[in-house]
């Protein structure tokens, strides 16, 4: 016999309606947050991905503006727009088009706060796309998180399902200081359960998105996805904990060394190449803290020292692999 009382699903919204959702919030809150980049305005599509389809017939545009094929000028832009006190959203078609402007990047938005003493600040965020597995060749599909992540003052972000893009952009763009938002490419027609108006995630704060006291692996983005399946394939043989940084510069030591010390070891896993890799930095802060507690020594898996291949089967080849997660686990467990 029926109640009469009915549990409704959750509502579901892909990654790319959260980076949508998250700039509609923002400019709804907020008259000083601006967009702009190429393609973004609605006449021109509403972005290449469709990102931000809707915000110039909603909101004008005088606040979202398409904009010449310019890196230089769109971060330029966006750093004369935050000295003047706007919150500027600009986007970098792609990740790898962000070195034609780390002059802006690094020389102006990273420092200028430190050289007027704190009297200004830079409210800016910079939106861009990254990642390789759509076979577009190797200067559209780095990952460049480590060479951001090494300049003092900015701060580099990335999510790893739709309720954290939302949460973690609008944190950017209401940040007093750059923000770097990295978008997979990969990522954008994940589905995630949606969150409620208002979700915020702070920055500098990592999750565990899975818990464990075997072994602790770190990862971030879309690799934390790959994590969650092998973590998943090898229970209950092996119970792996699993830090989402969210946050990659500043990333949230204490979580992680909190995490390793309960496990005794310690994983990193990143899409990015290996070599001089975030996950390098991360496994010397652990040797460092917790030398004499750990079972085994770190271990890193990352994708290959080359530039992204554009054919198939070379992109494969490059990439890391589950496979490859899988069996750094079980090194580090039988060591």
């Amino acid at each position: 016999m029926s109640t009469g009382t009915t549990t409704e699903a959750p509502k579901m919204i892909s990654t790319l309606q959260a980076v949508n959702q998250a700039l509609d919030e923002a400019m709804a809150n907020d008259e000083r947050v601006i967009v702009f980049g190429e393609d973004v305005a609605d006449p021109q599509g509403g972005g290449v991905f469709k990102t931000s389809k809707g915000l110039s017939t909603k909101y004008g545009d005088h606040r979202v503006r398409s904009t010449p094929i310019a890196e230089q000028a769109i971060v330029g832009a966006a750093v004369g727009a935050a000295l003047a006190g706007m919150r500027p959203v600009a986007e970098i078609m792609l990740m790898n088009f962000i070195t034609v402007a780390m002059d802006q990047l690094v020389n102006h938005a990273a420092k200028l706060r430190f050289m007027s003493g704190g009297q200004s600040s830079v409210p800016l965020t910079i939106r861009t796309i990254a990642g390789a597995g759509r076979g577009n060749g190797g200067q559209h599909s780095d990952m460049l998180e480590a060479w951001l992540a090494h300049v003092p003052g900015l701060k580099v972000v990335t999510a790893s399902n739709p309720a954290d893009a939302k949460g973690l952009l609008l944190s950017c763009i209401e940040d007093d200081n750059p923000c770097i938002f990295i978008e997979h490419i990969m990522g954008f027609q994940q589905k995630g359960v949606a969150p409620p108006p208002g979700h915020r995630v702070p920055l500098g704060k990592a999750a565990i998105a899975r818990e464990g006291h075997d072994i602790t692996v770190v990862s971030y983005g879309k690799a934390v996805n790959d994590v969650l399946a092998v973590a998943a394939a090898l229970d209950p043989a092996i119970s792996v904990e699993v830090i989402d940084l969210r946050t990659i510069a500043p990333f949230d030591e204490q979580a992680i060394l909190e995490s390793v010390g309960k496990t005794g070891r310690c994983l990193i896993v990143h899409e990015a190449i290996k070599a001089f890799g975030v996950g390098a930095e991360i496994a010397a802060r652990v040797q460092e803290k917790l030398w004499g507690r750990l079972k085994a020594p770190v271990g890193r898996v990352g994708s290959k020292y080359a530039a992204v291949p554009f054919a198939p089967p070379l992109e494969k080849a490059f990439l890391y692999s589950q496979l490859e997660i899988q069996g750094a686990i079980q090194r580090l467990m039988a060591a």
